[in-house]
């Protein structure tokens, strides 16, 4: 009788165990299909607009896929791999971004034109605390300043410490780099950043050199200090370009005059517009 019981609750908890990692698997495949269905490439691929209003028309799985999100404690975040929870942190990013625009847009959303008017007088949009996550109360700037920038490990040392996450994070603005059209996940992340690198950085539009200028988004001002902290053994924002010559299409020349400090950089303004389908 005990261990027949026994078996039974030990089968239980195996297929209890088995329905966790199966939801944390899936927990993604809601906002996979949103962007997928709604998220644009425009610019020779380069960039991507977002249908705001079909977002808005499929809201409901939206806060479905939120919630999901929600539910995730801090104790579950904290037993998972790094590269998991920084796809969780981007798509949660990512999606509550997406929450605060259609949730503030009318119907043809011809009122809204920037993510920037939707902050007040004495604060911004990224500082609203709205979103429920890791049991708290967040804004967007907590989960990447905080959550994915300034965590550390038990050493103290940067976390993720991957400078790529800001081409993977976007603001609902034109000159963010683009949304990706697929969710983030785990076991692709690190191919999904290398590839959202190269494409902010090969658009011609946002990043370019003629001659002795390196003309770069603001992107690399605001947040230059992420490009100086060792990842991939780069300690500058100089060594961090120098990885990718082709493509920002570097000549031999350039890339000598980059690597000895001859190359005069400087950062193009920054387009808040709505990066909305039109």
């Amino acid at each position: 009788m005990f261990k027949g019981s026994f078996k039974t609750l030990l089968l239980g908890s195996t297929l209890l165990a088995a329905s966790f990692v199966s939801y944390a698997e899936n927990m993604h495949k809601v906002w996979d299909q949103l962007v997928n269905q709604n998220v644009v490439a425009i610019n020779n691929g380069h960039s991507t607009v977002v249908n705001y209003a079909a977002m808005q028309a499929q809201h409901s799985e939206l806060t479905t896929y939120l919630k999901m999100l929600s539910a995730v404690s801090q104790n579950e975040f904290d037993d998972w791999g790094k590269t998991k929870q920084l796809a969780f942190l981007i798509n949660a990013y990512n999606a509550w971004t997406v929450e605060l625009i259609v949730t503030n847009l009318s119907k043809d959303g011809s009122d809204l034109k920037s993510i920037k008017d939707l902050g007040g007088f004495f604060s911004s949009p990224w500082s609203k605390k709205f979103i429920p996550l890791l049991g708290e109360t967040r804004s967007l700037d907590n989960i990447e300043h905080d959550l994915i920038r300034g965590a550390v490990d038990e050493k103290g040392k940067p976390k993720y410490n991957d400078p790529r996450i800001h081409f993977a994070v976007n603001c609902a603005s034109i000159g963010c780099p683009a949304l990706r059209e697929e969710a983030y996940t785990a076991d692709k992340l690190l191919q999904q950043l290398e590839q959202q690198t190269v494409r902010f950085l090969s658009d011609t539009t946002r990043n370019f050199a003629q001659s002795f200028s390196l003309s770069l988004s603001s992107i690399f001002k605001w947040y230059g200090e992420d490009f100086e902290k060792g990842y991939n053994n780069t300690h500058s924002l100089e060594e961090f370009m120098l990885q990718y010559p082709e493509a920002l299409n570097l000549t031999p020349v350039q890339q000598k005059a980059l690597k000895e400090g001859d190359m005069k950089i400087q950062f193009l303004k920054y387009n808040w517009d709505l990066n909305a389908q039109h």
